[in-house]
């Protein structure tokens, strides 16, 4: 009897626990000829093209694939074992290919031409207007006008791509999970919070060994490098972790940022654009570089000054409180915690407590129910990908709305960060509703058997941006699935995301959330004090190094000719010599692991997160000029942001909400820099 490939019956959700690795190939296979099939039958349709029989055809053809591929490459991400990763190389120049196949069929891109030619004599919706441009684009951008010769390069460059950045994520995975830091002695581990401990305990139990295993894993990294008071192992651990995949040995990076940069410029200039920023900033509310650098440089001018003062304010602090006179780059989040600890009287780990995981999610249901009139209701009826997953059918009002599935704990084969995916987009076509199914993807610290999940303040933040930007895809409401939700300018995306991490700030919010996992007790109003009074504090540093990331972005990308850059180090040192405020150090390198900008799709976008602030800070004003839980604002917010997706050009459907274009003020003026 022939076994049954999960993937090739019809699905609702994911059927995870059937599905097997070595399903994936035939799955992809078969749905990459079937979607074939459909572009084909477009193609040969003999009726003159008209939005329907082409445009629409076309958006939504090959929904199996994008389902299959959906799945799998989220398990390449969250839970990906060697096979996974073989299958990805062998899967991505297939799917790089068939891309390729579409985007330069000349005859689907003449009939595309042909009713995007006669857009006026059609009677179109806003919605559909912009189906049809971005259709457009996607082939014009993407080789549609080229000639034989430079297609058949486009597409020897987009596999090449597709599986260098594969490669690229597949060595930072490597070098986080092969890094174990050993600790024997109890003793030089003075400062790190107990469930840190605990959870190194375990690791090294789990291996055979007595003692304590520190790994690069956030939830260990970043509390070390805060608390531990051993120098030498915050040292170690911020050398290991800056030198990840710029190493002599197998995962070194060097050459796959040098070879991604390379095709991603000769990509753009094959296709008339003089770099690839330029090329991609041409679909962003930004526009063109000179915006971008204007933008970024505006913020540095305001932060730079103030990241000055308060490095040296630091290096006092450090002297005084320890005789240290050799400031380092290992040193900054120690004394940064510490000085914050005197001058606010806040202690992160007494914060802890009241942020229990499973609290703060009900929490942060019961805000958005406040807000856009949902509730979650946990079920365990669905299939998931590991035992960690936990999973929620979302209504508004009686209406199901939205599949939730949130994955939140470290493990081996799981990717560091925080993300969101969809298994499934929203759309309404024609009477007939499809609701999406949306998953966000965490690394909180993980319970113990004495305690529970307890939550940093930054992973409070953290776990409410991802489910804002679950928030623009379960709340989405348009007729095309490519437009749906997140589906919009990337430098637009991290509006729903950064905005909802306000809330974690207003004592109205934290008391519905922030209690205390032993006593109940509501966080007591002086620490909600302290929390807003401290969340500026060393703002001029924390700006100035996201600045320096979008400027080693654009280093990257701005550039027309890379021939010149050989040294990858050499290269980010130039780009974050305006913004370096401690001594370089040689062994590390951002670039060889900067997955957002050679793994993820920030490549020329970094700059987004300060634009989005820039977005939240104007829109939370709003809100807070009315009451946060103000349903005028929040209906506004939904109908026209959350619901509308890509469907309006972003400042328009930004202006629909606030009525007015975003001040940068608001951000300078939250962040106190002036």
């Amino acid at each position: 009897m022939v076994e049954v490939n999960p993937l090739l019956e019809r699905f609702d959700h994911p059927p995870f626990s059937k599905i097997k690795t070595e399903h994936f190939k035939p799955a992809f296979e078969k749905s990459l000829k079937e979607a074939r099939e459909e572009i084909d039958s477009i193609v040969a349709n003999s009726e003159s093209p008209s939005f329907k029989n082409t445009i629409e055809a076309l958006e939504f053809s090959g929904n199996q694939l994008g389902r299959i591929a959906s799945i799998f490459f989220n398990l390449n991400s969250a839970e990906t074992n060697p096979e996974i990763q073989k299958l990805a190389q062998e899967i991505s120049p297939l799917l790089s290919e068939f891309n390729n196949d579409l985007l330069l069929n000349k005859e689907l891109f003449k009939k595309i031409k042909k009713v995007f030619d006669d857009r006026s004599n059609h009677d179109l919706t806003e919605e559909q207007i912009m189906l049809l441009e971005k259709i457009y684009k996607n082939f014009t951008r993407n080789g549609a006008n080229l000639d034989k010769e430079k297609q058949a390069r486009l597409r020897e460059i987009d596999k090449l791509l597709s599986l260098t950045s594969l490669k690229f994520g597949e060595n930072v995975l490597a070098e986080t999970n092969n890094f174990q830091l050993y600790i024997s002695d109890e003793n030089e581990l003075e400062g790190i919070p107990e469930a840190v401990k605990e959870s190194a305990k375990e690791i090294a139990k789990d291996k055979g060994e007595e003692g304590y295993i520190l790994t690069l894993d956030f939830p260990t990294y970043i509390p070390v490098m805060k608390f531990a008071k051993n120098r030498n192992l915050r040292k170690q651990m911020f050398l290991g972790f800056g030198s990840k995949a710029f190493k002599d040995n197998e995962f070194n990076n060097e050459e796959n940022v040098l070879e991604i940069v390379k095709l991603r410029l000769e990509r753009a200039q094959l296709l008339g654009f003089k770099s690839h920023a330029n090329f991609v900033l041409e679909e962003r509310m930004a526009k063109s570089i000179d915006n971008v650098e204007i933008f970024l440089d505006d913020i540095l001018d305001k932060s730079l000054p103030v990241a000055k003062k308060e490095i040296e304010e630091l290096k006092v602090f450090a002297m005084d409180t320890d005789g240290l006179d050799d400031f380092q780059k290992w040193d900054k989040a120690y004394y940064t915690e510490k000085l914050k600890q005197k001058t606010f009287d806040l202690d992160e780990e007494t914060l802890k407590p009241y942020f229990e995981l499973n609290q703060v999610i009900n929490g942060m249901f019961e805000i958005t129910s406040k807000l856009f009139n949902l509730s979650f209701k946990k079920v365990d009826t669905l299939d998931v990908y590991h035992k960690d997953v936990v999973t929620y059918k979302v209504y508004e009002e009686d209406k199901y709305l939205a599949t939730l599935y949130a994955d939140f704990h470290p493990r081996a084969g799981k990717r560091d960060g925080a993300w969101m995916t969809t298994y499934k987009d929203q759309s309404n076509y024609e009477g007939v509703e499809e609701r999406p199914q949306v998953s966000i993807v965490c690394n909180f610290t993980k319970p113990t058997k004495d305690k529970p999940s307890l939550l940093t303040f930054n992973e409070v933040t953290t776990l409410f941006h991802e489910f804002g930007h679950a928030l623009h895809a379960m709340n989405a409401n348009t007729a095309y699935p490519s437009l749906s939700g997140a589906s919009v300018y990337w430098d637009f995306v991290e509006l729903p995301s950064q905005l909802m991490e306000n809330w974690c700030y207003e004592e109205k919010a934290l008391e519905l959330f922030a209690k205390h996992y032993e006593t109940n007790e509501i966080l007591p109003i002086e620490y909600i004090d302290k929390i807003k009074k401290s969340s500026n504090f060393m703002e001029g540093l924390q700006t100035t190094r996201q600045v320096s990331f979008g400027k080693l972005d654009m280093a990257w990308h701005a550039v027309d000719k890379t021939e010149d850059i050989t040294n990858v180090k050499a290269h980010e040192d130039k780009a974050f010599r305006s913004t370096e405020l401690l001594p370089e150090v040689n062994n590390n390198c951002m670039s060889t692991a900067f997955g957002h900008i050679f793994q993820g799709g920030y490549s020329s976008g970094y700059y987004s997160y300060k634009w989005a602030e820039v977005l939240d800070a104007d829109a939370f004003e709003y809100f807070k000029e009315n009451g946060i839980f103000d349903e005028i604002v929040a209906k506004k917010y939904k109908e026209n942001i959350l619901q509308k997706g890509g469907t309006i050009e972003p400042m328009k459907l930004y202006k629909k909400f606030r009525g007015k274009e975003p001040d940068p003020k608001a951000l300078l003026e939250r962040a106190g820099l002036i």
